[in-house]
């Protein structure tokens, strides 16, 4: 029975564990934390399946000053931090006409398959309800606003998805949930939601020991090399693969094989208190207030509002301030979600080219990686895992993940 070593317990480790699991392998997963605090359990659940083009692109490059923290929208930079600057760089040279084609190509490929790799996960790990295909909601507060975002939309490449005008009685159920004068909205069908994070992880735990696997929760050392494969240093086991996906982390964890690989820290804010039906009823859609950068989440016994793009180091503290913007994005819409709600800071792991890394190493011959999913973490979550073991048990050719392949980033060898 081979040996893998999964570094990281996110949703990319959990999945690529569980299905691995499945087959029949020795598994350990290395999570460094015992709390649910990652990304990947902190998100808006939203599975995205209509964001099929890059973020790297001369479209959001034009549109990033009128969205910035300081003019009152999401996105900011700490450009003081180590690795900002020269990370903003290489993301301008990755927006050009062509880069943005063939990134978008390469991340509808993995986009498309997202929903039916969900419920297919859900279904065999005996949770098949914790995936609804229920699509989600996207409103805006003034006539001009509703203009342009329509007109955007109506000629964005959305994948699999559709959408519709908002029904008037769609529109007056907005209405009735929140304060905002609600200009206008489109219906998006063929996207989805997971309505319960922590149940996933924990589901996908106890499957993998299950399974026979083993979970150490313990933070490790970067790797190291030793007769061409990659070693866990001052673990007294050897293993037949390891797999780094460890989210933002994963740079550091590679930087003895891959020093500087080119992935930064793009956090996001949370606020988050408990629901009932009366607060805000479970069927109700993911719903984003596209004026305010937000995206607000009924969970199965929480009501969750998330926001912000904020380009830091990783171990740099929250900024306060947007955890206060966002309690006031909450109140002008009147929202349930006040003084009290519990406040969650993270780091999504995003590239350049914002196209993840996922792949077999070429430096080390046991060593994979998945990692870099920045916003579709979630989203691309099942359709990775599934990916990456097929990988490890041999199944797919290797061009169809070239595009993911971390030698794209032409990243220095050690001598």
């Amino acid at each position: 029975m081979k040996s893998v070593a999964i570094i990281g317990g996110g949703i990319i480790g959990r999945i690529s564990a569980f299905v691995l699991s499945e087959q029949g392998y020795q598994v350990t997963v290395f999570d460094s934390s015992q709390e649910l605090t990652a990304p990947s359990w902190n998100n808006a659940g939203h599975i995205a399946v209509e964001q099929v083009t890059p973020l790297s692109s001369y479209a959001s490059i034009r549109t990033a000053p009128k969205r910035l923290f300081r003019v009152g929208g999401a996105l900011d930079f700490n450009l003081f931090s180590p690795g900002v600057a020269s990370w903003v760089w290489r993301y301008l040279r990755a927006s050009s006409p062509s880069r943005f084609k063939a990134g978008t190509e390469a991340l509808a490929s993995l986009v498309n398959q997202a929903e039916t790799s969900w419920q297919a996960l859900t279904t065999r790990a005996h949770v098949p309800d914790l995936y609804q295909g229920t699509g989600h909601w996207v409103v805006w507060e003034s006539a001009g606003s509703a203009t342009a975002a329509s007109r955007h939309w109506s000629g964005s490449n959305i994948g699999n998805a559709q959408f519709t005008a908002l029904a008037p009685s769609q529109m007056e159920l907005v209405r009735q949930r929140t304060h905002a004068h609600v200009e206008n909205g489109i219906a998006f069908s063929g996207t989805g939601r997971i309505t319960n994070l922590p149940l996933l992880a924990d589901t996908l735990k106890k499957a993998i020991i299950d399974n026979g696997g083993n979970w150490e929760n313990r933070a490790i050392s970067p790797l190291t090399q030793a007769n061409g494969k990659a070693v866990i240093p001052a673990f007294e086991r050897d293993f037949d693969a390891v797999v780094i996906c460890a989210g933002a982390a994963s740079g550091r964890l590679l930087r003895h094989i891959y020093p500087n690989v080119p992935l930064i820290a793009e956090r996001g804010y949370h606020l988050e208190v408990s629901c009932t039906e009366e607060m805000w009823p479970s069927n109700t859609p993911p719903l984003v207030f596209e004026d305010r950068s937000m995206i607000v989440t009924r969970f199965a016994n929480t009501l969750r509002a998330c926001s912000f793009v904020e380009f830091s180091d990783l171990d740099a503290p929250a900024d306060e301030r947007k955890w206060q913007r966002l309690l006031e994005h909450c109140k002008a819409l009147g929202l349930p979600i006040g003084d009290d709600a519990k406040k969650w800071m993270g780091a999504r792991p995003t590239l350049p080219d914002y196209l993840p890394a996922i792949g077999k190493s070429q430096r080390a011959s046991n060593l994979y990686y998945a990692f870099g999913h920045q916003h579709l973490g979630l989203t691309l979550g099942a359709i990775t895992g599934e990916k990456l073991a097929a990988m490890i048990t041999g199944n797919p050719s290797q061009s169809e993940l070239k595009p993911f392949d971390i030698e794209r980033f032409k990243i220095r060898r050690m001598n």
